[in-house]
């Protein structure tokens, strides 16, 4: 009998993200590929897990999330966006935000139920609807600022659509739905009876006056809105893997059930460190937008002077750039020469967009960096 992967997995490959970053170790290159800080956590967080640890917080926690840390989260919802949220009934605490969006498609989706993307997109989410036994339905962000087109939108929903995926901020554009967008789209899962899932790990990452709006806190849409977020980004530590589900009570129920059998739960004391950090000044989250807005602007001066041509990303901290007047490469082929060549590790575009997608001359950078990395990839960049 000849073994091999299942139906499945072959449907979509491994992550180019985490393959870029192996390549760049490889050809000892500038880490700009994959989105996590090469700085240090605040202090605040570091000692509070640690104390944890010392206090000997070491044992399982309570399957959806300590209580500290989701009445945590509770008030930090009230606090920013006056949203009240039963800490007890409509928060699930993951391993990281990526696992929030997994068990919550396997806890709504049935086999062959529609699940709307736009693209581009985090490269998880076409993967997590094909697992859960989805149809993903592609609805195009149209380059350069990113907008959706509202026929193009409605005629993607229809009686097979269960759920829609929106990430804002997004990742890779930097793009930050407006209030109109979401409005159009809380119309659309209301007429439709359409699940909304939204991913907001960038939430607190914002330029030039952008607001977010979390989709749950428009008219209609708190019972039929699945908020995803957590740690990683706001507080720099991707690799604690604390992220968390806002949902209501009835949908909750099914996200626990699946995050219970995929995780059991997140690591007990992250998880304290984490509900301490979030009793942090509001202070912190305007420094860190300030922070990113800085790193934004100095990469989109170097990229544009070497001749790419940028997207300014209104949130998040990516930048998609057309290499179109470097290269007639394709966008794989350009993103390994470049690590390979010049020793900058970006990730292709195409890996954002389905397989069937037209080919465009993208590739994403990330400025989640130290000023001595971006300038060391400044150097590389426009060495002569």
């Amino acid at each position: 009998m000849s073994i091999s992967e299942s139906f499945k997995a072959s449907q979509f490959e491994e992550s180019v993200i985490r393959g870029m970053t192996r390549l760049c170790r490889q050809y000892n290159g500038v880490n700009l590929s994959q989105g996590f800080p090469d700085f240090p956590a605040p202090l605040m967080i570091k000692e509070a897990a640690k104390k944890a640890i010392d206090d000997d917080c070491n044992q399982y926690a309570i399957t959806w999330g300590t209580s500290n840390l989701r009445q945590a989260i509770s008030r930090k919802l009230k606090h920013f966006y006056n949203w009240n949220v039963d800490p007890e009934k409509e928060i699930t605490v993951t391993c990281g935000s990526t696992e929030g969006m997994i068990a919550s498609l396997l806890a709504t989706l049935n086999p062959d139920d529609e699940v709307i993307i736009f693209a581009p997109f985090y490269e998880n989410y076409g993967p997590d609807a094909i697992l859960a036994d989805a149809i993903p339905r592609y609805v195009t962000l149209h380059a350069p600022d990113w907008h959706l087109d509202e026929t193009e939108l409605t005629a993607a929903f229809n009686n097979q659509t269960r759920a829609i995926i929106i990430n804002t901020p997004h990742n890779p554009t930097g793009k930050v739905f407006s209030r109109e967008e979401l409005e159009l789209i809380a119309r659309l899962c209301q007429k439709w009876d359409v699940l909304a899932i939204t991913d907001e790990i960038y939430e607190h990452i914002l330029y030039d006056g952008n607001i977010h709006y979390p989709l749950a806190r428009i008219d209609g849409m708190e019972e039929r809105t699945i908020t995803i977020n957590g740690i990683s980004k706001t507080f720099s530590v991707t690799g604690w893997r604390i992220g968390y589900c806002i949902a209501a009570e009835t949908i909750t129920n099914g996200i626990r059930k699946v995050h219970d059998f995929l995780t059991v739960g997140a690591p007990a004391p992250l998880q304290e460190g984490a509900a301490v950090m979030m009793g942090c000044a509001d202070d912190y989250y305007r420094e860190l937008a300030a922070m990113y807005k800085d790193k934004r602007d100095y990469l989109l001066r170097v990229l544009e002077q070497r001749g790419f041509l940028c997207s300014k990303p209104r949130g998040a901290y990516y930048i998609m750039a057309d290499y179109s007047r470097l290269s007639r490469d394709d966008d794989v082929s350009f993103a390994h020469q470049l690590v390979k060549n010049v020793g900058v590790a970006t990730v292709p575009g195409s890996s954002f967009y389905p397989r069937n997608a037209p080919p465009q001359k993208l590739v994403r950078f990330c400025f989640c960096k130290t000023e001595e990395t971006l300038k060391r990839a400044a150097d590389l960049l426009l060495k002569k």
